[in-house]
């Protein structure tokens, strides 16, 4: 019998060579091309860096320590000790903390039905206007050029029982005055007026701006179809800047979930805790009863609530781009 041999393919050296020679000169490119792009961008990552360090330093540092102060018990004397979850524990048991949720949800259900729908309405009333923009425009936006504790004073005074301008200004009608910041009924809608008198004029300069990118060829031809003013609002301006409005509600959210210069400097969180806030209660823990474990266990269950309304923003949004 004749044996026959099988053939076996052999990498020859000259392949091999190519081999390794086509790798090394990959990584030569990549190298090159990393060492490139630092050439061209390390100016500007050099000057974003002391940016980057500030809001490291006041941002995540805070974040941080107020995650890690949750879970210790400290008194700012000695050193701090772990106690795991039992700042949460006292906070949860707290009346207070009810009474702070129920009325924090209630202020930014006022805030949206007043702060989202008059900012809205005065952008779109400013932009059909033919003349005097530019007069209404500073005149909505002066409230905001006002600091807040002014504001508040201000409204302290318009909303006094027995020298304020707006119990005058009833009595001169023959209409009874109230008692507007010391009844537990009307306190804390009384605040959302103070919050979106003050904010309202910054919030139009955006919707404002978001108008003037509607397109003019849009206008004209709805015009020509002959619709009228409100049926070119509800079915090309409102559609047109359906994101920015998106955005302005998440913003408004976030920004009224965490209300504290108006209840704070106007109410004080009175009378009897009806216009208690989370931010209010957060300051009580930390500055009136030196409690930093469960300030900071309140202040982790605000941001976890708060992230949750983002992440909602994000996932709509993601949505509303894969629609268009």
């Amino acid at each position: 019998m004749s044996s026959k041999e099988i053939p076996v393919e052999r990498s020859s050296p000259s392949r091999g060579a190519r081999v390794e020679k086509s790798v090394a000169d990959g990584e030569r490119e990549a190298l090159g091309g990393a060492r490139l792009f630092i050439a061209r961008n390390l100016g500007g990552y050099l000057f974003l860096l002391p940016a980057l360090f500030i809001f490291a330093l006041f941002v995540w540092y805070p974040l941080v320590l107020g995650f890690i102060l949750s879970f210790q018990s400290v008194d700012m004397i000695n050193p701090a000790v772990w106690v795991g979850s039992t700042n949460y524990q006292k906070v949860f048991s707290d009346p207070l903390f009810g009474v702070a949720w129920r009325n924090t949800l209630t202020f930014t259900g006022y805030a949206l039905l007043f702060g989202y729908v008059v900012p809205l309405g005065l952008a779109l009333l400013i932009n059909e206007m033919r003349h005097g923009k530019a007069l209404f425009r500073l005149a909505f936006y002066l409230p905001v050029m006002l600091p807040p504790i002014v504001t508040a004073f201000l409204w302290l005074w318009l909303y006094n029982a027995d020298f304020g301008l707006i119990n005058a200004l009833l009595h001169a009608v023959h209409l009874p005055g109230g008692l507007w910041l010391e009844s537990q009924s009307t306190a804390l809608p009384a605040l959302v007026v103070v919050a979106t008198w003050g904010a309202a004029g910054s919030t139009m300069l955006i919707y404002l701006a978001a108008l003037q990118g509607v397109p003019a060829s849009l206008y004209e031809a709805a015009e020509l179809d002959g619709s009228n003013l409100w049926q070119r609002i509800w079915h090309i301006t409102l559609p047109t800047i359906r994101p920015i409005m998106l955005l302005m509600l998440v913003l408004q959210i976030i920004a009224t979930m965490q209300v504290f210069t108006e209840p704070f400097t106007i109410t004080g969180g009175g009378p009897n805790n009806a216009t208690m806030t989370v931010l209010i209660l957060i300051y009580r823990y930390t500055f009136q009863d030196a409690e930093f474990g469960e300030a900071s266990a309140l202040g982790v269950i605000l941001f976890l609530v708060l992230a949750v309304f983002a992440l909602i923003y994000m996932r709509m949004t993601s949505r509303l781009m894969e629609a268009d």
